[in-house]
């Protein structure tokens, strides 16, 4: 799946983001707690959360994620922002809930990295 097909997908908003329509996700997850981001995810995906601060961005970096979601409007800071753009890791919010989120990803045929 696209990044711009999330976008689509999620109602989201761009906040920063190269490639949007040429980058490829292959998995998503949905959480708020980095710990479980660091022991369970892989495939480069896309991880959709609720928590907003840096420790997203560098849990990110470190795990190869290339496209944060922020649920519930969630709005990242500009040192967020800025992390991000070094990193080049994309960045949208969407006004869903990370269930309905999440479940709209599935729905749409994007898995969990398994």
């Amino acid at each position: 799946m696209l990044i711009k097909d999330i976008i689509e997908l999620l109602d989201a908003t761009l906040v920063y983001g190269t490639d949007i329509d040429t980058r490829e996700v292959h998995s998503g997850c949905g959480s708020d707690m980095m710990s479980d981001v660091l022991a369970f995810v892989k495939d480069q995906p896309v991880l959709l959360t609720g928590l907003c601060n840096p420790q997203v961005v560098r849990t990110a970096e470190m795990m190869d994620i290339m496209c944060l979601v922020f649920v519930r409007n969630k709005q990242p800071g500009e040192d967020m922002i800025a992390l991000a753009r070094q990193r080049n890791i994309c960045i949208l919010t969407t006004p869903h809930t990370m269930f309905t989120a999440c479940g709209l990803l599935y729905a749409a045929g994007l898995r969990g990295g398994e």
